[in-house]
C-alpha cells in the first residue's frame, strides 16, 4: 500500500499560465519544481485530454497534451471557443483561461 497525498494543480505547479497560440488556439503551461510533481501531474486523471476537454466545454479530439520532462512541463493546446478579438470573447489574450485547471487534484504518491 502507498501513502498518497492529495494537492492542487495550484500548490504543485510553479508555474501555470496561459495565453493565445493565434487567434484561434490557446495554450496552457504548466511547470514543476520536481520530477514528483512532474510525474504526479503527468499521471493525472484531471489533465489527462478528456478531463481538460470537459472543462473548456470541448471534444477530446480539440485538446492536445504535450509532456516535455526534461523541462518538468506539461503543455496543453486547444482550439480557443471563441476567436481572439471577436465579439463574445472575454479575454483578448487569453491569459486567465489557466484559471479552470488550478483545481485539478494531484494524487502523489498513486502508483504510476
Amino acid at each position: 500500500m502507498h501513502d498518497t497525498t492529495c494537492r492542487l494543480l495550484v500548490d504543485v505547479a510553479r508555474v501555470v499560465r496561459s495565453k493565445n497560440a493565434g487567434p484561434g488556439l490557446l495554450t496552457i503551461d504548466l511547470f514543476f519544481d520536481t520530477n514528483s510533481d512532474y510525474e504526479a501531474a503527468v499521471a493525472a486523471g484531471g489533465l489527462q485530454a478528456g478531463a481538460v476537454a470537459e472543462r473548456y466545454g470541448l471534444s477530446a479530439n480539440r485538446v492536445r497534451l504535450i509532456p516535455y520532462p526534461l523541462a518538468r512541463a506539461i503543455k496543453i493546446t486547444m482550439d480557443r471557443p471563441v476567436v481572439a478579438g471577436t465579439p463574445g470573447d472575454s479575454d483578448v489574450y487569453g491569459a486567465q483561461q489557466h484559471a479552470l485547471l488550478l483545481d485539478v487534484e494531484i494524487t502523489e504518491g498513486a502508483e504510476l
